[in-house]
């Protein structure tokens, strides 16, 4: 039986659109039916570039009937207001990361969607790649044992050397643990389930900015949010967690995410992708072992977490990239700040589900 698509309306056509755009043809469920951005030439180009059969503003997007979801790739700080309208009219939303950038707007988003029998999906989804299925796999086998600890790190001297627009990561809502946190974080909660309590240090080593990428070259950017944050992070499970995020370091040879077992180390790929490699070394040995990717969706999937998400509501089941845990994920990044801040421990009051494991022959 031909699948039945999902219409999605995308709002937000600036950098990250392209690679949903170009993502999502693979996903059969998928049928993006418009495009818009308060930029109305961004939505023309996009939807030319693509096919998209209407390109128009965020309004029409809201008062379309035939939009079943809203994909939501606008600045993190518009996450909130875009999520509510689209809401309001009636329709799922799947945000970009982070949900918002606070964590009463998070709630707000979490509870209007209950009150409307609506669903919230929030990226990143690449904790569905078949690197961290793999990993997964490996946990739920009692491959490496009980997860007794584990190691996050991000490392490199931020933005402005490269992107054409850099001012943003500077500001609150950003930096290295809003910006690239929540792949680390989704990923260790997609293994290891919620974190209770967090601890964490953070400061802002260069005041100043110095854009050298076009075309803002020479440009001074102001920085407004803690650009070396390092943290520590009780899992409910017992696991303890150590991170570093940080736009400060100029280079560093350090792991990706290690996971600590009690039968051996599991070593896990970049979070930000969807592969490998994936590497175990177990107990008694001294070498490490490239283990077989057991997924699929290994390759640039970005929009899988919006494709489950549409399944899920087509099936009646929950979806995997859902709303409560990417309230948890900004709840952990808000508690980082706040623990520096107060010089104290942060008893976290959310949770959220282990997202249920992607069966390996599951096709979106």
């Amino acid at each position: 039986m031909e699948q039945s698509k999902i219409n999605v309306g995308v709002i937000g056509c600036g950098d990250i659109s392209q690679i949903y755009f170009e993502s999502c043809k693979q996903f059969g469920i998928l049928n993006i039916a418009a495009c818009a951005d308060l930029v109305i030439e961004k939505a023309k180009q996009r939807a030319k570039q693509f096919d998209i059969p209407i390109a128009c503003g965020p309004q029409e997007i809201f008062s379309n009937p035939d939009i079943d979801i809203v994909l939501n790739l606008t600045i993190p700080a518009a996450h909130t207001q875009v999520a509510t309208d689209a809401l309001k009219a009636g329709k799922h939303v799947y945000n970009e990361k982070p949900l918002t950038i606070k964590r009463q707007e998070g709630l707000q988003l979490l509870q209007l969607a209950k009150d409307n029998a609506l669903r919230i999906g929030c990226a990143p989804d690449t904790f569905l790649g078949g690197g961290l299925q793999t990993c997964r796999k490996l946990i739920d086998d009692g491959v490496v044992g009980r997860p007794i600890a584990a190691t996050a790190f991000m490392t490199c001297h931020g933005h402005e050397s490269w992107h054409p627009a850099p001012e943003f990561y500077y500001k609150p809502g950003a930096g290295p643990m809003f910006d690239m946190g929540p792949y680390y974080l989704t990923a260790m909660i997609s293994l290891m389930g919620p974190v209770n309590r967090v601890t964490g240090s953070g400061r802002i080593t260069f005041p100043q900015r110095t854009i050298t990428s076009e075309p803002k070259k020479g440009q001074t950017i102001q920085v407004e949010t803690p650009t070396h944050i390092a943290g520590i992070m009780d899992f409910t499970d017992g696991a303890i967690c150590t991170i570093i995020t940080s736009f400060d370091v100029w280079s560093a040879q350090l792991p990706h995410i290690e996971i600590y077992g009690t039968k051996g180390t599991l070593s896990l790929a970049d979070p930000n992708t969807f592969g490998g490699p994936v590497r175990v070394c177990l107990a008694g040995s001294d070498s490490w072992d490239d283990v077989p990717l057991t997924h699929g969706y290994t390759q640039q999937s970005r929009g899988i977490g919006l494709a489950d998400m549409a399944g899920a509501i087509a099936d009646g089941r929950p979806h995997r990239a859902n709303g409560k845990m990417g309230y948890h994920v900004l709840d952990i990044m808000s508690a980082f700040d706040e623990s520096s801040g107060e010089g104290r421990h942060i008893t976290l009051e959310s949770t959220c589900d282990k997202p249920a494991a992607l069966p390996a022959d599951k096709k979106l």
